[in-house]
């Protein structure tokens, strides 16, 4: 019979095999980026997710926050603490299930807030009627002109408030985490995960993943292929059509992750924002649905 010392020794040597075996895949390489009029795109690849002076539109998120705070009905507002004592406006909505399944974190699109009517509200209300609680956190914004190219710079700015919402989650005891994310919202979690990893999270549901500007390329590729926790990859029939034709890239990520729960989705007729009848509806029953399995 073998000792613990040898099931140990054996263990590691399994484990060093299987690595040589199988080496964790990397990131597929993306095109050089074409010049954009005369910005080269190419620098935000090469500053990607660091800190290089340029800052969200702080006055324009407080005056988001000044307008939406007291029109919040259903839920509760709730400040969660960053660090030198700033703080993030989120919104939580307590489950309605006698025994919660969890917590969800949900991510907004660009420019938008934690309360907008189109996907996120409906998300955060949606899926606690099915037994999550939801976790709504306000995002950094720019003005209202900002494409994709310029939020790129302000993506590590959104790591400390996801932080913030999964620290909020278990100071109350809930260790099953899950992150949903919207259009640029994606972008801010996997830019998230490309630095810290998934280890805090048990998993990931991205909706509308990939959406940019017209002849704005994706700057950084995901990071699904290295992710250890499940992955929904959930789109509109009508999504954009960056999203739809990436769809493929990020099903061959999603694969080489091998999680057996991991999976695509598409909700039919339906638009990227969900606003056509009972499009959100659907989109939550999907989500609902996949959430239940893990």
């Amino acid at each position: 019979m073998l000792n613990k010392k040898t099931i140990w020794a054996l263990s590691l040597l399994f484990t060093q095999v299987s690595y040589a075996m199988f080496p964790i895949p990397s990131m597929p390489s993306l095109p050089h980026l074409p010049m954009f009029g005369d910005f080269n795109p190419n620098k935000l690849r090469a500053e990607f997710n660091q800190f290089v002076g340029v800052e969200p539109d702080f006055a324009r998120e407080q005056r988001v926050v000044n307008e939406i705070a007291d029109a919040v009905m259903d839920g509760d507002v709730e400040y969660l603490p960053l660090k030198n004592g700033k703080e993030v406006f989120s919104i939580f909505m307590e489950s309605e299930a006698d025994k919660p399944k969890g917590g969800v974190i949900i991510l907004h699109n660009r420019g938008q807030h934690a309360n907008w009517n189109d996907t996120i509200k409906p998300l955060r209300i949606g899926l606690a009627k099915t037994g999550w609680h939801t976790l709504s956190v306000q995002m950094p914004v720019l003005g209202k002109q900002a494409k994709y190219y310029d939020y790129v710079p302000i993506f590590p700015y959104s790591h400390a408030r996801i932080n913030a919402a999964i620290d909020f989650y278990k100071k109350q005891g809930i260790t099953n985490i899950v992150l949903i994310a919207h259009g640029c919202g994606v972008h801010m979690a996997m830019s998230y995960v490309d630095k810290y990893g998934d280890g805090k999270i048990n998993g990931f549901v991205g909706i509308g993943m990939g959406a940019t500007d017209y002849k704005q390329k994706l700057v950084n590729g995901f990071p699904l292929y290295k992710m250890t926790t499940p992955i929904l990859d959930i789109y509109a029939e009508q999504d954009f059509s960056g999203v739809r034709k990436l769809a493929n890239y990020r099903g061959r990520l999603i694969k080489a992750a091998n999680h057996t729960k991991s999976t695509q989705m598409t909700v039919k007729n339906a638009d990227h924002y969900y606003k056509t009848p009972h499009a959100a509806e659907r989109l939550i029953a999907k989500v609902a649905h996949w959430l239940n399995t893990l």
